[in-house]
């Protein structure tokens, strides 16, 4: 018997069928990193969020959506990501937002020296006026903001402890964006700019004496193998690092609503893992150098201080002048309290 039901379930059906093909096609999204794979339960925590990702929005979307995860920037080179989000040639990447400062200068407030100095703070930008006006500035250049992840750094140093400022004279330091670079040649460093995933053979070569990054990425690519010493950001740091899962709004905007929301519910859902994923490696990124013989060195709130007072002198002035969207983004992130 044919209800009314039946009817217009038919009739609801028909246009997506008509529009998608058959029912069952599935839309496939292309997510990549620079970070080593592993599997969803093993490995560094960023490669872990993009599988579980995968795995949820497919199981959300009853397999309408399929992700394939693309590690160690095996589909695109690292700094070539997000240029390739905003033309619609990568679908998904976690990825370090500092690195498209050449492109867009405006997004190295995701990386600005003393800044940010909790993990609190950091996430709260998400509902405050900073992240709207975030959120809005990134859309306009094409990209989707999934998930906010914020990850504090530490140093890993082959020749000696770089701890306060004055431990940088003389150093050749990669820090990792534009503004640490800044705050690292005041200090008295000759800084090195490359991305996280070649800091290893930079510290190898002696290329590079000193590299800040991620605990994450201090663990993952085995930076304790060329390093004597370690400052860990478990504490206290002046380096943190916005790492957001991004999508491309030319991607995201072709997909149904329904299809949006699961993506954009999962992603907000993920930023728990992320955040305790970082924090963890916080923690474990002392027992890793200490076991490999490095000697450990922590940060407090007065070194913190020295930091951020070069920075706020020198990076943060610059970085406010270069344009206005700068300047507010600048002052609208300096609102929200530690």
């Amino acid at each position: 018997m044919i209800t009314r039901r039946h009817v217009l379930a038919s009739a609801l059906a028909a246009p997506a069928i008509l529009r998608f093909g058959p029912a069952h096609a599935a839309t496939t999204l292309k997510i990549s990193h620079q970070f080593p794979g592993g599997t969803i339960d093993k490995g560094d925590f960023r490669d872990r969020l993009t599988r579980k990702f995968a795995e949820e929005i497919s199981k959300r979307s009853g397999g309408e959506l399929v992700g394939e995860v693309y590690p160690n920037s095996s589909l695109i080179k690292t700094t070539a990501q997000f240029s390739a989000l905003r033309k619609g040639a990568l679908d998904l990447s976690l990825y370090p937002m500092p690195y498209a400062g050449g492109e867009v200068p405006e997004t190295n407030i995701g990386l600005m020296p003393g800044l940010v100095s909790t993990y609190d703070q950091g996430l709260r930008w998400k509902t405050q006026p900073i992240g709207k006006a975030l959120t809005d500035f990134l859309a306009d250049k094409g990209i989707v903001l999934i998930s906010w992840v914020w990850q504090a750094g530490g140093v890993a140093s082959r020749t000696r402890p770089l701890v306060a400022p004055e431990d940088a004279k003389g150093l050749k330091v990669r820090g990792g964006s534009r503004e640490m670079d800044m705050v690292l040649q005041t200090a008295g460093a000759a800084v090195l700019s490359v991305p996280s995933n070649e800091i290893y053979a930079a510290m190898q070569t002696g290329a590079c004496d000193a590299g800040i990054t991620s605990s994450t990425s201090l663990i993952s690519f085995r930076l304790e193998e060329v390093a004597k010493h370690l400052t860990s950001g478990a504490g206290a740091s002046y380096w943190f690092m916005l790492e957001p899962l991004m999508m491309s709004k030319a991607i995201f905007d072709k997909l149904p609503k329904n299809q949006q929301d699961i993506i954009m519910a999962v992603g907000s859902e993920l930023e728990a893992f992320g955040r305790k994923g970082a924090q963890d490696d916080d923690i474990e990124v002392a027992k890793v150098y200490e076991k490999a013989g490095a000697k450990v060195a922590t940060l407090d709130a007065a070194t913190v201080g020295k930091w951020r007072d070069i920075a706020r002198d020198t990076a943060w002035k610059d970085y406010a002048g270069k344009t206005a969207t700068c300047a507010n983004l600048l002052k609208l992130a300096s609102d929200v309290a530690a």
